[in-house]
């Protein structure tokens, strides 16, 4: 195949930036000695047509046309000095209309205490030219042109077929700067391709076509991924998501030649995401870990934004940002010669449901302090009367008092079985020792009163 050719970038400075959005504020960048910058990535990128989409992910595709493209990356970034080597490279999300970067959101602190640079990409066509927004409140978005004509005016992108050769040669010239562009002075040695939700969708089309063809991620970080895969045929237009939620089911192909980690929520496992069908065993090249009682997106995600959502009640307010962190390090150890990540068991399903114990709380699964000593029910279900925004955003729901009373004899009793269910999951994997103070804080106590 011919290598497509490495993007011109020009970096943005001209009116306001319009940053990804996001319900939480991200870490002090300047306090940890990173700079921001947001930059043009220009050229013309590579469309492919799919010859065969099998179940077992052993795509077959064939480049088809080219076509130009502007599209914005922003960089967050260390002092040479400092850096990991490490670039992560994000698919940016758009189910919202406009772009997100939920993983950042997860990881950034990790990112930041080990000195890895990300890399967030408009990777697609609603990004930049607007268009229908598949939640939220949906209707019709305007994208960083119109939003800002000032400073992205200059972009242009020619549909989602091309999204998948635009995030190539982004990762292509993040892996070799070659003294250009905004990881100009870095020398990287390890970039790794993450994505959410929708861009998992998209990373799976990538991990199962696109990659054998372009060898430019090192590893690849997918996150609450569903049974289906994005397509590639949309040229002028941005994916139908919704589309894509009854295409496939498509597990990742095993013979993909580099690490590939799958974190899953309990929520994307049934229901609207519904990944299930597309569920794989441990591989040479795959591993996959289950959350139990955690939703599709949680409190976490949702920061500020939370008290603008009415879904009957309280959204998840799992712990996956943990168990997110430590999937990212593990991948890391791994793409480096280094231990593959601890195994997980799947979290327990049968006819389509979530098999629960006697709490209400998902068996199986990589089990969290919080599902391991409970004071709560957490659920990726939603309440059968939210709106329909509420569908990805599960459930915290409050125990019986007599229930909680059966498991703990008292505050000490929940707070030790707490802290020991923290230590046993650092000392498995599942966590990372550097969290364990915020896991610690992140417990209920005030839920035992007597």
């Amino acid at each position: 195949m011919q290598r497509s050719p490495r993007p011109t970038f020009t970096e943005l400075t001209a009116g306001r930036a319009f940053p990804p959005m996001s319900g939480r504020k991200g870490p002090d960048l300047a306090a940890a000695g990173y700079t921001e910058s947001e930059w043009t990535a220009s050229g013309r990128a590579l469309s492919y047509r799919a010859d065969a989409t099998p179940e077992d992910g052993r795509f077959e595709l064939t480049e088809a046309d080219s076509a130009p493209f502007a599209t914005r990356v922003l960089v967050r970034r260390p002092q040479a000095g400092a850096f990991s080597g490490v670039v992560l490279v994000e698919w940016l999300n758009v189910s919202g209309g406009q772009d997100a970067a939920p993983d950042y959101t997860y990881l950034a602190d990790e990112i930041l205490r080990a000195g890895h640079a990300w890399v967030g990409v408009s990777a697609q066509f609603i990004a930049v030219e607007g268009g229908d927004a598949a939640v939220g409140l949906g209707g019709q978005t305007t994208g960083l042109r119109a939003q800002r004509p000032e400073r992205y005016g200059d972009l242009h992108h020619p549909g989602d077929a091309y999204s998948y050769d635009i995030v190539t040669q982004v990762g292509r010239s993040a892996r070799r700067p070659d003294g250009h562009g905004p990881l100009a002075d870095l020398t990287p040695h390890t970039v790794i391709a993450v994505g959410e939700s929708q861009s998992a969708f998209a990373l799976t089309s990538y991990v199962n076509g696109v990659h054998p063809l372009a060898r430019e991620f090192d590893a690849f970080l997918l996150h609450s991924r569903g049974a289906g895969y994005l397509p590639f045929d949309d040229r002028g237009r941005g994916a139908d998501i919704r589309a894509a939620l009854t295409r496939g089911p498509a597990r990742l192909r095993e013979d993909v030649g580099v690490p590939v980690v799958v974190v899953q929520a309990e929520g994307d496992l049934v229901g609207l995401i519904g990944s299930a069908p597309a569920r794989q065993p441990d591989s040479e090249w795959v591993m996959t870990w289950e959350i139990a009682g955690q939703g599709h997106a949680d409190l976490y995600q949702l920061g500020e934004f939370a008290q603008f959502v009415d879904c009957h009640g309280p959204v998840n307010s799992g712990q996956q940002v943990f168990v997110l962190r430590a999937g990212l390090r593990h991948l890391l150890e791994w793409v480096a010669g280094g231990a593959r990540p601890p195994a997980a068991p799947p979290v327990e399903i049968d006819d389509d449901e979530v098999i629960a114990d006697e709490l209400g709380n998902a068996r199986g699964g990589v089990r969290t302090p919080a599902v391991e000593a409970p004071v709560e029910q957490l659920t990726g279900v939603p309440h059968p009367e939210a709106q329909p925004l509420c569908m990805l955003l599960g459930r915290t729901v409050e125990l019986d008092e007599q229930l909680l009373r059966r498991r703990w004899r008292d505050r000490d009793h929940y707070l030790g079985a707490y802290r020991e269910a923290t230590d046993r999951l650092v000392a498995e994997g599942f966590l990372l020792a550097e969290d364990r103070e915020e896991i610690l804080a992140d417990a209920r106590p005030e839920r035992v009163t007597w």
